[in-house]
C-alpha cells in the first residue's frame, strides 16, 4: 500500500478519476483545475514523506552500533 500511495501514476490515476467525475457532474472548469491541483500537490507530498522516511530508514540501518 506504501508503495501505491508514493505513486505519480497512481495520483495521476487518480486526479484522472475524479477529474471525470467533476466533469460528468457539471462542475465548472475553475473548480476542477483547483480540485485537480490539490490532488496532484497533496500526491506529491505524499510521495515525498514516504520516499524521505524509506531514506532515512536505510540511512539508520547502516549506522554501526555503538
Amino acid at each position: 500500500m506504501k508503495q501505491k500511495l508514493s505513486s505519480r501514476k497512481f495520483w495521476s490515476l487518480v486526479a484522472v478519476f475524479v477529474t471525470a467525475l467533476l466533469v460528468l457532474f457539471g462542475i465548472d472548469s475553475v473548480t476542477i483545475e483547483k480540485v485537480t491541483a490539490i490532488i496532484t500537490a497533496g500526491g506529491a507530498v505524499i510521495a515525498y514523506i514516504f520516499t524521505e522516511g524509506y531514506i532515512d530508514a536505510k540511512a539508520v540501518d547502516k549506522k554501526p552500533i555503538e
